[in-house]
């Protein structure tokens, strides 16, 4: 029992000491004892700090006139290997330039991480990420120049024009120009071959637009009706603007731009169909199509010219992940020295995320979050001293770390279809839901139970009230509305029977293993609160393809999933709302996707038109300025609260990717960093500023 006491106790301190610090504190978040509030201050802020990050600086007065780089570079110019740094950065006026967080950094190390397998690219992709077209501050809440210099909307948000740095190379050294954007306009993205279906977010109503070259430097795209969203579309994680890194498993190959130099090799068009394939064959693959997705993943191919701080000198598919730094990286300190700091980031494959989670408690990683469970939280403090690590939580935006998603599309059983369209059975299973439970058994009783609805201080949430919105336990409304929907026969047991005479109503709860979040163990959870409502749930894990297979396909119920990046609705939306045919991210109903994506010509309309009436809001919303797009913004999430296809449990929390532990051997750290899909955590915080102080 005492020990049992201990770990409530630190719990409570979590919780209830970080009052004293400033931000967004978690104690903002739940209700805890004033006595806990009180016991003892100094402890939370040792989790929760201040949010800060580091600054680019745009004005050219301010810029650094010479350049140092890394020692291991050094040698290879002394050798003739590479040019001098002068040569390898953009024009002196061209150039990124970030001020750190506290101090210069130091070169050299080597940062070592864990990861989970092939699968796992965004472990990666998140640390070097810089390569997107633009980005946002450490706040996450204003755009900021990034492998552009400069932007321009015009005032009637029809054209977006990019300003190239002149004398940005890539990773091999070849000119980065415009070229390279028309290349993957022309024979990536207008490839039927490759990208099949148009990507949503470069159409505004429906309407596609189009990209042109004006100079060597100069990109614009057209529109042909206003689209002031896209400058957010451009910064966020998206295909137009997510950068060539995050693309691995997107449809558009690459995203805006891509190295014309090295890719025309492997293309039909620059020798012939039958060419192509040879090739592909004899690297091993089907066809030039999927060999061409392979030459273009940069996790996978060491030969991928690439614009990112750091690169892939040994693949994922290996049990060590390495990457080295890009001698042409085009970001330099205050003081004019090339970065990043770091030399490599290693990655070691861990068997499963319990292994990873205790080489995290026994300090054997420099820096981690990816991964690291927040049930973990109280052994992680306990050996802070003996790991030489220091423990920061990162609280999240977003209303669900694990949301039932209702596959509102389902047909193969008309019973259970019949149920799953239904709105009064939809909030009936919500209503069923224990979050309390749920709350204090998998987040410790950090996290904030309610619906799926942005944390409150979000501009797009939509009110106070909806965070409770059909999401508080209640099981007697819960047996009256399944009452009265007509499940109102129960067997021996007290299940509910279906009412074509084939036993029980059994809803399947699909999740997936070995992620941020226990899914499986949480709906083991919800199953058992659904029997006091009478509904029989089947709980499957699958591997995560076949999850994603499954609902693609829509053979889910319902899958239970983060709605990570809902916080903001524009940039990544197919979560909440099935307006983005994206296989990875679409569980709520892909005919759907595929009807709005093609405006009508592919897919199926939703049958819900309220649905219907959410995705029309959601598409008025892109020619829109910003104060009207988050009006519209908070009607949609009113909807989805009040519809119930997304189920939340609990969230506002650090549990997904919040929970980061950091060697105390590492600078430039930050006390709290924005954690949110559309910044890219942790991109904000530039991690090519980390350095090893020794």
């Amino acid at each position: 029992m005492a020990k049992k006491r201990t770990e409530l106790t630190r719990r409570e301190f979590l919780v209830g000491t970080t009052m004293a610090t400033g931000g967004l504190a978690l104690a903002s978040l739940v209700s805890v004892p004033v006595q806990a509030a009180q016991a003892e201050p100094k402890l939370g802020a040792q989790f929760i700090g201040k949010l800060e990050g580091p600054e680019i600086i745009r004005e050219t007065a301010k810029f650094p006139k010479k350049f140092a780089e890394a020692p291991m570079l050094t040698e290879l110019v002394k050798a003739g290997k590479l040019p001098p740094v002068e040569q390898r950065l953009p024009d002196t006026s061209e150039l990124m330039v970030v001020k750190p967080l506290k101090e210069i950094g130091k070169y050299g190390g080597r940062w070592r991480r864990g990861f989970t397998g092939p699968a796992d690219s965004e472990n990666g992709n998140r640390i070097v990420s810089t390569d997107k077209l633009l980005m946002w501050d450490y706040t996450g809440n204003k755009v900021a120049p990034c492998l552009v210099k400069d932007w321009r909307l015009s005032d009637d948000g029809k054209v977006m024009t990019l300003f190239l740095r002149k004398g940005l190379r890539w990773s091999d050294g070849q000119p980065f120009t415009a070229d390279d954007f028309l290349f993957w306009y022309t024979d990536i993205y207008q490839n039927k071959e490759l990208v099949p279906t148009p990507v949503q977010e470069f159409t505004v109503n429906g309407k596609p637009g189009r990209m042109a070259k004006r100079d060597d430097y100069t990109v614009t795209f057209e529109f042909p009706e206003p689209y002031f969203l896209f400058v957010d579309i451009l910064a966020g994680d998206t295909i137009l603007g997510g950068g060539q890194a995050t693309q691995n498993s997107r449809a558009a190959f690459m995203g805006s731009y891509a190295p014309a130099h090295y890719l025309k090799q492997f293309l039909p068009k620059y020798s012939s169909a039958d060419e192509a394939t040879r090739k592909a064959k004899a690297a091993g693959f089907d066809s030039w199509v999927s060999y061409f997705r392979f030459v273009t993943n940069w996790a996978l191919n060491t030969e991928l010219p690439v614009l990112t701080p750091w690169k892939t000198v040994t693949p994922i598919n290996t049990p060590t992940w390495t990457l080295e730094r890009n001698p042409y990286y085009w970001a330099v300190d205050t003081a004019g020295n090339q970065l990043p700091y770091i030399d490599r980031i290693t990655m070691n494959l861990a068997e499963n995320l319990e292994v990873l989670n205790l080489r995290v408690i026994a300090g054997e990683y420099d820096l981690q979050e990816r991964h690291v469970s927040l049930p973990k939280l109280p052994v992680i403090i306990e050996n802070q001293k003996k790991g030489n690590y220091t423990l920061h939580l990162d609280t999240a935006q977003m209303g669900s770390d694990a949301a039932l998603l209702v596959n509102t599309a389902y047909e193969a059983d008309p019973e259970i279809a019949k149920w799953l369209t239904n709105r009064d059975f939809r909030r009936a299973l919500s209503l069923g839901i224990d979050r309390g439970q749920l709350n204090e058994a998998f987040w410790l009783g950090i996290g904030t139970p309610g619906s799926c609805a942005p944390a409150e201080e979000v501009a797009i949430n939509p009110g106070k009230e909806y965070r409770k919105k059909w999401a508080v336990l209640d099981v007697k409304q819960a047996n009256g509305m399944l009452d009265r929907i007509g499940l109102s026969k129960k067997d021996g047991e007290g299940y509910r029977l279906r009412t074509d005479g084939k036993g029980r109503v059994r809803i399947e709860l699909l999740t997936v293993g070995g992620q941020f979040t226990p899914f499986t163990q949480i709906a083991e959870m919800i199953k058992q609160h659904w029997q006091k409502i009478g509904i029989e749930a089947d709980v499957k894990e699958a591997e995560r393809s076949l999850a994603y297979t499954r609902t693609n396909n829509i053979e889910h119920h319902i899958l239970l999933w983060s709605v990570t990046g809902s916080e903001n609705i524009y940039l990544f939306p197919r979560l909440v709302l099935p307006v983005d045919p994206v296989p990875m991210d679409q569980h709520l109903g892909m005919p759907y996707a595929r009807w709005y994506a093609s405006n009508g010509a592919q897919g199926k309309k939703p049958t819900n038109p309220e649905m219907v009436r959410a995705m029309e809001l959601f598409r008025s919303a892109a020619g829109k300025k910003q104060p009207e797009r988050v009006k519209i913004a908070q009607e949609i999430w009113k909807i989805i609260c009040e519809e119930c296809w997304v189920i939340g449990t609990v969230g506002l929390s650090p549990a997904f990717m919040g929970v980061r532990v950091v060697k105390n051997t590492l600078g430039n750290i930050p006390a709290r960093q924005t954690n949110a899909q559309h910044v890219r955590t942790p991109n904000t915080s530039h991690p090519a500023t980390f350095f090893f102080k020794a």
